[in-house]
């Protein structure tokens, strides 16, 4: 219908500019030939028309060209051209409405099932005298059998442009009875709840508010989903048993490190997690899931740096190697055999961290030194004392298109300081070392077999003595 009216409009131009013509014409024989003319240009219109539906008049007008004289095409061209008038479906198009908040969370996990098998050892061991045990896994015992290490169960997502947060459980923690004579199993603790704040569009800049990881230590701060060891180390970990507390983190990225660490996560290494090259913050300082005992606040400060090694040869081609290092000042109040809660025991430590990242040889080593509560046996109380330990880690990483991802691994590990995450914060003597091959068949499941040499004091103040051992370790875990 808009096609009809513009070749209407037109048609009317025309016989405007023909009427001058038509009034000077000195005969009928002139009449006629601009009647004919006329109707020329008519039935070409028509026929262009017919030809296209919905042709512009820009585009009838070299249709009426063809079979018109001078004149007459000359008339048409004037006529003024109408913009194109806007369709209904462009109109009424609504506006995209973008997600709410709760429809940009996510929801992921893993469990990790294990079994600890002695070969040989003190497994057992007279009152008074140490047992082999570990701080970091209590199925490593005369008793111990199949376990659920952790069944962790994350909520995160971008509840605004600045605004992100991070919700995760673990539902396999254990308690004691009233007694305190009985485990049980299968409790669900809070792990992380925090939100990030970023201060710029590049989110460079974030605030970390609520219960976290504290910043000290590499091994600390990855996740132990992507660990490739069973267990963190005891020097590394005696800093923030539970690697959690309250507080608020400064941290900042720049967006150098930031591709570095991107293209070795597309690669498929294990990285640290969602950290800064650089933090800062501040804690209660009592540890995770602990009421805060002083007003006093835990200072932490963290820095890492990754350096690619392309410019080195070859041999060296993507290959990328960071070092760092942290620091932490507090005073610590542990909790006494009697149940009460001691006073506040200097606890200041400083760490450094190296890794050559597997590609497909790497190798990985934390140390620290310092000052932390540990328990006198002359006193019997628990006063601030040196402490020192780290360990080295190697590993071959070879994926293969077949039959998954498998890398072997060796670490050796050394701890003499105490632990507060224990009651009355016993003193640790820990050689360790530890062989073992993770093997991922699927993106969903990994298998890890390893065995451990282990000479350990274990972490009970009542008794003395070092423990040995040599145990088989296996773990699968399934990510989902």
């Amino acid at each position: 219908m808009r096609s009809f009216k513009l070749g209407g409009t037109a048609l009317m131009v025309s016989l405007l500019a023909l009427m001058p013509e038509v009034a000077q014409a000195q005969s009928n024989e002139a009449l006629q030939r601009q009647i004919d003319e006329l109707k020329a240009q008519v039935q070409a219109l028509t026929n262009a028309l017919a030809a296209s539906k919905g042709a512009t008049p820009a585009a009838a007008a070299p249709a009426s060209a063809a079979s018109s004289p001078a004149s007459a095409p000359t008339a048409i061209a004037a006529a003024p051209a109408q913009p194109p008038a806007s369709t209904p479906a462009a109109a009424s198009a609504p506006a995209k409405k973008s997600k709410a908040w709760y429809e940009r969370l996510s929801l992921r996990g893993y469990t990790q099932m294990r079994y600890n098998a002695f070969l040989s050892g003190d497994d057992t061991a007279p009152a008074g005298q140490s047992r082999l045990r570990s701080v970091h896994d209590s199925s490593i015992s005369d008793r111990g059998s199949f376990s659920l290490r952790r069944a962790r169960l994350v909520v995160q997502g971008d509840i605004s442009d600045r605004v992100s947060l991070y919700l995760q459980s673990d539902f396999a923690t254990a308690v004691n009875n009233q007694a305190g004579s009985e485990r049980r199993e299968g409790f669900a603790q809070l792990r992380d709840a925090f939100a990030d704040v970023f201060l710029d569009k590049a989110k460079t800049f974030r605030l970390r508010l609520g219960q976290s990881k504290v910043p000290y230590g590499w091994e600390n701060m990855q996740s132990s989903s992507n660990r490739l060891t069973l267990d963190r180390s005891d020097a590394i970990n005696s800093a923030v048993p539970g690697e959690r507390d309250m507080g608020v983190i400064a941290y900042y990225t720049p967006p150098s490190v930031q591709k570095i660490w991107d293209r070795l996560g597309d690669d498929g290494q294990k990285l640290f997690g969602n950290y800064g090259a650089f933090g800062f913050g501040v804690f209660n300082g009592q540890g995770i899931n602990r009421t805060e005992q002083n007003k006093g606040l835990m200072k932490v400060a963290f820095a890492t740096w990754p350096f690619e090694l392309d410019g080195l040869g070859d041999g060296f081609a993507g290959q990328v190697f960071e070092i760092g290092g942290s620091a932490m000042m507090n005073d610590f109040q542990p909790e006494l055999r009697n149940g009460s809660v001691g006073g506040p025991v200097n606890d200041d430590r400083a760490g450094i961290h190296a890794m050559l990242y597997p590609q497909p040889f790497g190798i990985q080593a934390e140390w620290n030194w310092g000052k932390g509560p540990q328990f006198d046996p002359v006193s019997l109380s628990v006063e601030s004392k040196k402490l020192s330990g780290g360990y080295v880690q190697m590993m071959y990483r070879a994926p293969t298109e077949s039959i998954g991802s498998l890398i072997p691994y060796a670490r050796w590990q050394r701890y003499r300081g105490g632990w507060k995450g224990s009651t009355s914060a016993p003193r640790l003597e820990t050689d360790e070392f530890e062989l073992g091959m993770e093997w991922q068949p699927w993106k969903a499941l990994e298998i890890t077999l390893a065995y451990a040499r282990m000479k350990r004091t274990e972490a009970d103040e009542r008794r003395v003595g070092r423990a040995e051992g040599n145990l088989i370790r296996t773990q699968v875990q399934w990510n989902y």
